[in-house]
């Protein structure tokens, strides 16, 4: 291991200025329920709990070197918001808040809904945990408060259910748009109390797209129902005085690259990425934002600390290629039951191959 001469936050905030740290930086995403495990907490907790999940997260990011962005959120978020109902983890097999009940159930449904008029939801406990969060800024967090950003399409699909959701948009897309114009709407409502209460400094917004997958739909209706509506939220936040998204763009994107390399992420975005999108093909599509990513994350549960160490010695030696600049990250959330000395293995191969 090479000499630490530069702390996490240190070398994010060299690619947020478009300059080379001296070793690649380590912000594993989404590492809710794994934190929670680690400080003996339930996975239950990471999403319910937020003094006790701020504290696992923040003394997990200590432990294994990592990049500290508190966060407390999940790919479920909406169903709960607008009315549905969600299922806490609670059994032996269950890693993420899971939908119960959607709010929109038919066609009436969908008409008649209206967006929150105020907190409800995860919304008084994720604006709990941000407050904690807002009170300090370490030397391993270059962001300290996370905002809601682009996403609408996967929001919607919470409401509606996605087998729902998804026949709408074939047949009749007209539903499948007025939900999406009231999810963009709410977003874009908020933005200006979030920017108020919460200033610019330190502060990332976040959004992202789990439902967007080509394993879902098509490129043809990504630019439909999906892009633009993400590019609509993206353009106001960056209007606001934002200079950097973090935007996670989940499964196999690889058929909307083309249309995701349009959409405005900042100067430069954070881009997150699933393991089905090659680096290669992250380097074409967003040659001038920092690309974040994409180790397949059933790896660190399953495989063995050498299989987990040469994996990501692999990724991060082919990272350096990227013009942009490189964050190394799973493609997804860290298994919350993976073993400590498996995800020890990223940091320890990182610091041996990260290095400039």
């Amino acid at each position: 291991m090479q000499r630490q001469t530069m702390t996490e936050r240190e070398r994010v905030e060299a690619l947020l200025r478009r300059e080379k740290p001296d070793r690649v930086p380590i912000w594993p995403f989404a590492p809710y329920g794994f934190a929670a495990i680690y400080d003996n907490l339930t996975i239950g907790d990471a999403y319910t709990n937020p003094k006790a999940a701020y504290a696992a997260q923040r003394r997990t990011a200590r432990d294994f070197g990592w990049v500290f962005c508190p966060t407390m959120g999940y790919a479920s978020f909406g169903a709960w918001e607008f009315g549905g109902e969600v299922k806490m983890p609670s059994g032996e097999f269950d890693q993420a808040p899971a939908i119960v009940r959607h709010p929109v159930a038919s066609e009436e449904d969908a008409w008649n809904l209206k967006p929150p008029s105020g907190p409800t939801g995860f919304m008084s406990t994720s604006a709990e945990f941000s407050a904690l969060a807002n009170e300090e800024r370490l030397d391993n967090e270059p962001f300290n408060t996370l905002i809601v950003g682009g996403g609408s399409f996967s929001m919607a699909v919470n409401l509606a259910g996605p087998d729902r959701f998804l026949r709408w948009m074939i047949k009749k897309p007209k539903i499948a748009h007025h939900l999406l114009r009231l999810v963009t709407d709410w977003k874009l409502d908020g933005l200006p109390a979030a920017n108020e209460k919460w200033g610019l400094e330190g502060v990332l917004p976040r959004g992202g797209e789990s439902m967007s997958t080509n394993q879902m739909i098509s490129p043809r209706h990504c630019r439909e129902f999906v892009i633009p509506y993400f590019t609509e939220v993206q353009e106001k936040i960056l209007a606001m005085g934002y200079k950097t998204t973090w935007c996670h763009l989940c499964g196999d994107q690889n058929q909307n690259l083309p249309l995701w390399a349009h959409v405005p992420f900042g100067d430069p975005g954070i881009i997150s990425l699933g393991h089905e999108v090659p680096l290669e093909k992250a380097r074409e599509s967003f040659p001038k934002h920092i690309i974040m990513g994409n180790l397949n994350p059933a790896i660190v549960q399953t495989s063995t600390p050498e299989e987990v160490y040469e994996a990501t010695a692999r990724l991060v030696e082919e990272s350096k290629k990227l013009p942009g600049g490189y964050i190394f990250s799973l493609g997804c959330d860290v298994p919350p039951y993976s073993t400590p000395e498996n995800v020890m293995a990223l940091t320890n191969a990182v610091n041996d191959h990260g290095w400039y």
